[in-house]
């Protein structure tokens, strides 16, 4: 079971611009094939579905995989929702968003891409929605079940390479600076904005004069402080991070929510995890919660009411 929708693996399909072969037309007819607690899944769910899936993994599945993962989603959202998680249109649509920036495209691309291989969006949308609500599910019931203890990634450490569990690093502490740009704004106030973080910038001495200054300037915000290691961060962050003094702002940098700074609060040597010992933490934690997740799934689809009707 795939925790996070393979993004990349979109990606890769639709810039290959794949020309998907062998698939039915998309056909609106709605005979009902499975019912899922009352809740149908018809032929054209499973036509949908196997489409997405082919351009995703650029495997064909079954006709009874894709129906297998239907019926999966549907008894995940009703779980969902009897323990109140219930992702909005809202939320759905924002992570919608963020796939497509993730992809370096707009969600109105990535509509347009997935259309054009006769795949609804909001068939690639239920699908992202039944995996937030599982994922949210699993990680809050079994949120102790789920624990990996140090001593046990230490010991797996030792017992595989024998590597140092720690070494030197960097723990960076800021808090980041938004100048607000509304969406619209012209080339002439864009550059306006600039300027004036770039006055801001040689202004700012220390994280006192910063919180001052940009709790009280209009259409600006100042966050709360976030501590990041050395191992949190990429390398270019990092370097700038590094390149930047002590209560000073970062370069300007235009993104979706305006014009946005960081100012340095403290820059000091910490230790922090070997990348081995993460990895084996990470690995220890997808284990756990694979076999977390595959128990609670079979649970309730013994509950579940699943009947078929008219199969093929």
């Amino acid at each position: 079971m795939t925790i996070q929708l393979p993004a990349f693996r979109l990606l890769l399909a639709i810039s290959a611009g794949l020309i998907l072969t062998g698939l039915p037309s998309p056909s609106r007819a709605q005979n009902i094939v499975v019912m899922v607690n009352g809740d149908p899944i018809t032929d054209f769910d499973i036509e949908q579905r196997s489409k997405l899936d082919q351009l995703t993994t650029q495997k064909t599945p079954s006709r009874q995989e894709v129906i297998n993962e239907l019926i999966d989603d549907k008894v995940k959202t009703k779980e969902g929702k009897k323990y109140g998680v219930d992702p909005g249109v809202s939320d759905i649509n924002q992570s919608y968003e963020g796939m497509a920036q993730r992809m370096r495209i707009t969600p109105e691309q990535l509509t347009k891409s997935l259309e054009s291989k006769g795949v609804r969006p909001e068939t690639l949308k239920g699908r992202m929605k039944a995996e937030m609500v599982w994922t949210s599910l699993v990680r809050g019931r079994y949120k102790e079940r789920l624990q990996v203890g140090e001593r046990d990634v230490a010991q797996a450490v030792q017992a595989q390479t024998g590597d140092k569990l720690q070494i030197e690093g960097t723990e960076y502490k800021m808090q980041p600076i938004v100048l607000i740009v509304p969406r619209g704004s012209s080339a002439a106030f864009l550059e306006t904005r600039k300027k004036e973080a770039e006055t801001y910038r040689a202004r700012v001495g220390s994280c006192e004069e910063a919180n001052s200054l940009f709790r009280s300037t209009p259409n600006a915000t100042i966050r709360d402080t976030v501590t990041k290691t050395t191992a949190e961060l990429p390398e270019a962050l990092r370097k700038v991070l590094d390149d930047t003094p002590i209560g000073h702002l970062t370069a300007p940098e235009m993104t979706k929510n305006g014009i946005e700074m960081v100012v340095l609060c403290s820059r000091k040597p910490t230790m922090i995890d070997t990348p081995k010992k993460r990895e084996v933490r990470e690995k220890m934690y997808q284990e756990k919660y694979e076999k977390t997740q595959k128990a609670y799934l079979d649970e309730l689809r013994k509950a579940a009411m699943i009947e078929y009707r008219n199969h093929r």
